[in-house]
């Protein structure tokens, strides 16, 4: 088995596929609840964005106070938009990892250290902890990705 593609029906059976669904689950619903500390941070504020937002606050000009930006929910929509900017590369460029069957343990290392990068790198946003906390945090998932990137293009490279 070693050396050849995954085939789509034997993916489940695959523990370097399975490690991967893991640990991308794990990092997508990170990144969703990131929408729910918005929208708690939003309420807890009274900083919302869209007129029909602020409805249970009020009706036309006593409603448009709310209608504004505050520093905490900015930042917590800063984290949420550096997991969009991390985490959908990660998905794509780490299935096409999983699929050009690693080894387990290098896998697994990758997968490990990239889900522990972004935990940690939220923790460091939300917080916040001091520099060079979030900016290793993010560095270190980044070179993960692009690990992956590497190792795929090394193994399929056609030129």
């Amino acid at each position: 088995r070693r050396g050849e593609m995954a085939k789509s029906t034997q993916l489940i059976d695959n523990e370097v596929f399975r490690a991967y669904a893991t640990y991308t689950a794990i990092v997508l619903l990170k990144m969703m609840l990131m929408s729910l500390i918005t929208a708690y941070f939003r309420m807890t504020r009274k900083a919302f964005a869209n007129p029909e937002d602020t409805a249970a606050f009020g009706k036309g000009e006593s409603a448009k106070k709310y209608l504004r930006t505050d520093a905490d929910v900015e930042r917590v929509r800063r984290g949420h938009l550096n997991d969009l900017e991390n985490i959908v590369p990660f998905v794509g460029i780490g299935l096409l990892y999983a699929l050009s069957s690693p080894e387990l343990s290098m896998a697994l290392l990758h997968f490990r250290i990239f889900t522990g990068a972004r935990i940690l790198h939220t923790f460091a946003y939300l917080i916040p902890l001091p520099q060079p906390g979030r900016g290793l945090s993010w560095a270190v998932g980044y070179a993960v990705t692009f690990s992956m990137a590497y190792n795929v293009l090394k193994k399929v490279w056609l030129v």
